[in-house]
């Protein structure tokens, strides 16, 4: 080990481990050792013990709006020390926006899902995932779903290619859900994780036991694990294929999701001419995604499916782009293409490359002029951007060889139907994209590719101002596919989040699915007080506190006067005759002035607490309010959310949704919503 070199650790229960050093690793640059794995075996029932016994117990301490904003100040934290990444970063080859993917997409991946916790969960570690059902004729007995935190541990096994966005990916949902875990990099850009995971301990703010990591080998891991964790896996459609079997997960029902590499595709449509802007933008996506981080994106367009009568144009455009990349160690000027991760990546692809061109053609390879920039690149594990053209779709060895790296083949079709026949080939994958500018193509297309894709792409010159593009998961959307690209899915918003609870339906009265889910639920027993709610500051404010309203009888000069006001004079409220001839029988009052009056039946006008009405949820109108119906307001307290957080003052506030009933003479329903409130804590 030279004296430039780094002994990676691993962080296993709270300490640092690892003294005596074993795998050399190489600057994938220039072929320096740059660092050493450990060579003493881990502990995992230590591991497994210390996520147990302090991570769980610490983690739900905490609701999820607390540890949502754990990970947003982890995020700035991350971003204030992100050259520590960069540089660190710069052995694995990645040019600098190459690293930017993936060190401050790894941070805005903790924003997104900081704003989901604090957006959409509770101040607490339940989820009530209602509305709840009636299942009695009396209204005695209901149903509802739950989801809790699973109380196990999760192990994350990644991917070479984002050793801080692969991590932090995972980790963000994890966390949120109150899930301690053990993360496993590949170890051939393992010291770049080691890197992000000693940033997050220095900052201090996870608890102990929350975040673990491991360098090398996961030994017995997976025989120890228990039926209450989870196992989520990012690499090789191979590599996931045999953990999915992995004999403890299987005897145990341990949840496993996985995340493949597949041979993603984008469909030049046919209506797309050579003169068109989309047929550019096509071009510009193919060559984008052979050469950012070389190709080393399990995201990748590996197969770029085009109109027969395009292809010789398409192939020109794309030699002439693939010929400026300027290939070489990042850190030189003009670079915009770097090394694979390694040696061993290197050797992998150009044995695969072989396997593809026994049946394609090589329209652009190393024979064009291939000469990384830089000192000491020989011993560097560069390739060269690689683009083969099979005239042929009927070619198997396309659908099924991958070469992760800078390497893609254009592929002939004759009609639409073709083009598809020739996506599904790839028997499942992460992504498609569909270049097109007829919504006609894109609207049949879609349907037929979304049966093989876990995301779909159109791209026009509309989409393109925007785009964020083929190959760039997004912390809101769905990242994962059907078949060979694992059958998982990761990331999504709330969705991820969800992997990690468990849910339970639940079943008894009203009031007890009240006190179990913490919110009013229909039918449940209310407390009605004096003092009119929204008196109340936030803190007092209890569950249930409801007020029954006085009634108003609704007149014609009601319906009148609201119309004049609102500019709605929509027959049903003025025709009489139209009115007697529809399915009601007679005029009927603006729904929003059911509303309306509802508001200023339960309003306490006086100046108070409640600071503002920022939304209505679930709003429907059930049954019509005529002339001389009565109607009356049952404001019930449902849920309290603190997202701790104070207005320009100081002073605190949190979310307060109410339940509105507003019912007529006859008892019935009219109209059923929540309102949504900002109300004041106490000075």
């Amino acid at each position: 080990m030279t004296a430039q070199s780094t002994l990676l650790q691993s962080f296993i229960a709270g300490r640092w481990f690892g003294e005596t050093p074993a795998q050399a690793l190489h600057s994938a640059v220039n072929g320096r050792q740059i660092a050493s794995t450990h060579a003493e075996a881990i502990d995992f029932g230590e591991a497994l013990e210390h996520a147990r016994r302090s991570g769980l117990p610490g983690l739900l301490k905490l609701d999820f709006q607390q540890r949502a904003a754990i990970l947003k100040a982890l995020a700035k934290y991350l971003n204030e020390h992100k050259e520590k990444l960069y540089t660190v970063s710069a052995h694995s080859g990645a040019t600098r926006a190459d690293s930017w993917i993936d060190i401050e997409g790894g941070s805005g991946t903790l924003f997104a899902y900081s704003s989901v916790g604090g957006n959409e969960f509770p101040s607490s570690n339940l989820v009530h995932e209602g509305p709840a059902i009636p299942l009695g004729k009396q209204g005695r007995f209901a149903g509802t779903h739950i989801l809790v935190p699973r109380g196990g541990v999760a192990v994350h096994i990644n991917a070479f290619n984002f050793p801080v966005w692969g991590m932090l990916e995972k980790f963000a949902p994890t966390f949120l859900a109150g899930m301690p875990c053990i993360v496993k990099p590949a170890t051939a850009t393992s010291y770049l994780t080691e890197a992000a995971v000693r940033l997050i301990n220095q900052s201090g703010l996870l608890p102990a036991g929350s975040l673990q990591l491991v360098i090398g080998s996961t030994g017995d891991l997976l025989d120890r694990l228990q039926g209450q964790d989870v196992v989520t896996f990012t690499g090789s459609a191979d590599t996931a294929a045999k953990l999915r079997v992995h004999p403890n997960l299987v005897a145990r029902s341990i949840p496993f999701n996985a995340e493949a590499d597949s041979l993603n595709c984008a469909i030049l449509g046919p209506d797309v001419t050579p003169d068109d802007e989309e047929f550019d933008l096509f071009v510009k996506e193919v060559a984008r995604e052979m050469t950012t981080k070389a190709g080393q994106k399990c995201t990748a367009i590996r197969r770029a499916i085009v109109p027969r009568q395009h292809i010789d144009a398409v192939a020109e455009r794309l030699r002439a782009r693939l010929a400026k990349t300027v290939v070489g160690d990042p850190s030189v000027e003009g670079v915009r293409m770097g090394p694979l991760a390694s040696k061993a990546q290197q050797r992998d692809v150009a044995e695969r490359v072989a396997l593809l061109k026994q049946g394609a053609e090589q329209v652009f390879g190393a024979q064009d002029g291939f000469s990384p920039q830089g000192d000491g690149v020989s011993d560097g594990a560069f390739f060269a951007p690689t683009l083969l053209l099979c005239r042929d779709g009927a070619n198997d060895a396309v659908h099924d060889v991958e070469a992760f790296g800078p390497v893609s083949t254009l592929i002939a079709y004759d009609d639409l139907d073709g083009a598809l026949d020739l996506a599904a080939r790839g028997r499942g994958s992460l992504v498609g994209s569909l270049v097109t500018r007829d919504p006609a193509v894109a609207a049949k297309a879609i349907p037929v590719a979304a049966a093989w894709h876990g995301r779909l792409l159109i791209l026009d010159r509309e989409a393109a101002v925007e785009s964020t593009g083929h190959g760039s998961p997004l912390p809101q959307l769905k990242h994962g596919g059907p078949g060979r690209a694992g059958g998982g899915e990761e990331l999504g918003g709330s969705r991820a989040v969800k992997h990690y609870l468990q849910r339970a339906a639940v079943q008894g009265s009203p009031t007890m699915l009240a006190a179990v889910v913490g919110e009013h639920v229909r039918g449940a027993a209310v407390r009605e007080a004096a003092i009119h709610p929204f008196r109340h500051h936030f803190e007092d404010l209890r569950i249930g506190d409801s007020l029954l309203t006085h009634r108003r009888t609704v007149s014609e000069a009601d319906i009148v006067n609201f119309g004049g006001l609102s500019g709605d004079f929509f027959y049903m409220h003025f025709d009489e005759i139209a009115a007697r001839e529809s399915v009601f029988g007679k005029r009927i009052a603006h729904g929003y002035f059911v509303l309306s009056a509802a508001a200023g039946l339960f309003v306490s006008p006086a100046q108070g607490p409640v600071l503002a009405n920022y939304g209505l949820d679930t709003l429907r109108f059930v049954k019509p309010v005529g002339i001389g119906d009565t109607i009356q307001a049952r404001l019930t307290c449902k849920r309290k959310i603190d997202r701790n957080k104070t207005d320009v003052n100081g002073v605190g506030q949190g979310v307060v949704a109410w339940d509105v009933e507003v019912s007529n003479q006859d008892g019935e329903l009219v109209a059923s919503y929540d309102i949504l409130t900002l109300v004041a804590k106490k000075p």
